[in-house]
């Protein structure tokens, strides 16, 4: 087992469920549809792969590149939900962080990427 993907990987399950608690109940009649579609969809995204890191580090021992395969999980997580969750809330933030958009596709990348390896590297034992 790898603590440091297991804690991860709930820590950022923990930020999930709080954001979306607060958004449901604090910000849902402040943000238009759309705004609030996205939002839901970083929290989705970041639950999902949140349970991957948890599930990739109680079998760390058997996967190779473990660490690298949850270290990019953790930078798509980190760079596409919450450039979603700011670009949500550009609104209330107080000054234009539309240079940030590029940051969610990326991120999606490196997710997809993180998928990739984790099944090129299944049929290989450490």
């Amino acid at each position: 087992m790898n603590k440091f993907t297991v804690k991860s990987g709930t820590i950022f399950m923990i930020i999930a469920i709080v954001l979306g608690a607060f958004f449901k109940h604090s910000m849902k009649d402040l943000l238009t549809l759309e705004q609030i579609e996205s939002f839901d969809t970083g929290i989705r995204y970041q639950m999902i792969h949140s349970l991957a890191l948890i599930c990739l580090g109680f079998n760390s021992s058997k996967i190779k590149f473990h660490k690298m395969i949850s270290n990019l999980f953790i930078i798509g997580i980190i760079l596409f939900s919450f450039s979603i969750y700011f670009l949500s809330l550009k609104e209330f933030i107080g000054f234009s962080i539309d240079f940030i958009w590029p940051l969610t596709p990326i991120g999606g990348l490196i997710l997809i990427i993180s998928w990739v390896i984790l099944l090129l590297t299944l049929n290989y034992k450490k």
